[in-house]
């Protein structure tokens, strides 16, 4: 026990030990490249979200995790002007539907992106490429107002991505690098514009702490009018929600997140000691009850943590359209207008009801990833429609 003892107290000081060490050690710099909100990294963009304000002084900044179908048909983004600033920007057709509408009302979207992809590139005919010169890109504005004497320069080769190609019959060029390839492009669309740069690096902290990088992005973001409100997304950057946890105060701190660890340390060495100390516990046999109940609980477990959300939209329409095929003898080999409106004849359901069924399961239905909204929102229209029709 004595040699116990001492083995355990020499594991003791070798733990403090690293753990001063690792205290004191310098962080290294994280050149990942985020774009994520909160991050303040060199490729973040905290400093940008934070300077908002400044570039729109009487605006108001509101996130939003919704999909650009969800934010404008939901009505869940209004008058303003939205902001997109991601790795990679992939919209689909509903998507590119709603965004148009909500430019036409008289808005204004900005991107900026590594990449676009989708039915927005598609449509806009956009592709991105880079610089092959040795030497680093520089960008400038077209207008006469904006355009500097002397390019505007960047390091770390954050400016070298321009358009190689775009849609020039409605694509308005407003900046260029010294090559003379296109970097910031404008579309108009009824009463508003898009407005898409090449570059999303250059709106990352390290462009508006170094050089004339700060005021680049006060120019580009200018060309959006003055609103009373500025939408920033997160959805197409993959932001991760902020963590509701009870232990993100421990984690968050590196002091704190080492207390943890050694305070559950500790409680292991006690309970190790305890169990030579006390005598086995004799186990109580329960008699056998009924476990459907748990069975129910268990597949329900299984399908949360698989997060299949593909496979439970689509079960979940396969059952209602066999409960209208064998209840009320619909055919349901094709889901269109024509089919909402025998819905609606046969069922008695509002029309509305069913138009909105229909045109979620064709959207749920080319979706490759299914989100937790998108399944609740496909619930809520299902459960919506059987308490119509029963």
């Amino acid at each position: 026990m004595k040699d116990f003892k001492i083995y355990f107290s020499v594991a003791i000081a070798v733990l403090l030990v690293y753990l001063v060490a690792q205290y004191n050690r310098p962080i290294p710099v994280n050149w990942k490249p985020t774009l994520y909100y909160k991050d303040k990294i060199p490729y973040g963009t905290y400093v940008v979200y934070n300077q908002l304000n400044a570039i729109f002084p009487s605006a108001k900044i509101v996130k939003t995790n919704a999909s650009v179908y969800h934010a404008v048909h939901d009505s869940i983004i209004t008058a303003g002007n939205y902001l997109i600033i991601a790795k990679a920007v992939k919209l689909n057709k509903f998507d590119f539907t709603q965004l148009v509408k909500y430019i036409k009302a008289g808005n204004s979207v900005f991107m900026a992106s590594f990449t676009f992809d989708g039915f927005l590139a598609d449509t806009l005919k956009l592709s991105t490429s880079f610089e092959t010169a040795k030497n680093q890109a520089s960008l400038n504005f077209t207008s006469n107002q904006l355009k500097q004497a002397s390019d505007y320069t960047f390091g770390r080769d954050i400016s070298n991505q321009f358009f190689s190609s775009f849609d020039t019959a409605k694509a308005v060029v407003v900046g260029k690098n010294n090559s003379g390839h296109s970097t910031y492009l404008s579309f108009k669309f009824g009463k508003g514009s898009l407005y898409i740069s090449a570059n999303p690096l250059i709106f990352s902290n390290i462009s508006l702490l170094k050089g004339k990088g700060a005021d680049y992005v006060a120019k580009a973001l200018s060309y959006l009018p003055e609103t009373s409100t500025v939408y920033w997304d997160e959805f197409q950057n993959g932001d991760i929600p902020e963590d509701e946890s009870p232990m993100r105060v421990f984690f968050s701190n590196p002091n704190l997140q080492w207390a943890y660890y050694l305070s559950l340390f500790g409680l292991l060495v006690f309970v190790l000691f305890e169990i030579k100390r006390r005598q086995r516990v004799i186990p109580i046999i329960e008699p056998l009850k009924n476990s459907t109940l748990e069975f129910v609980n268990v597949v329900g477990q299984v399908y949360y943590e698989q997060r299949n959300n593909n496979n439970i939209a689509h079960k979940k329409i396969l059952y209602l359209l066999t409960y209208l095929r064998d209840k009320y003898n619909l055919k349901v080999n094709k889901i269109d207008t024509e089919f909402a409106e025998r819905l609606t004849a046969k069922l008695g359901i509002d029309s509305r009801v069913a138009q909105d069924l229909v045109n979620y399961i064709n959207y749920i239905s080319v979706q490759q990833t299914v989100s937790d909204r998108d399944l609740i929102e496909l619930n809520r229209f299902i459960e919506k429609f059987y308490t119509q029709a029963s």
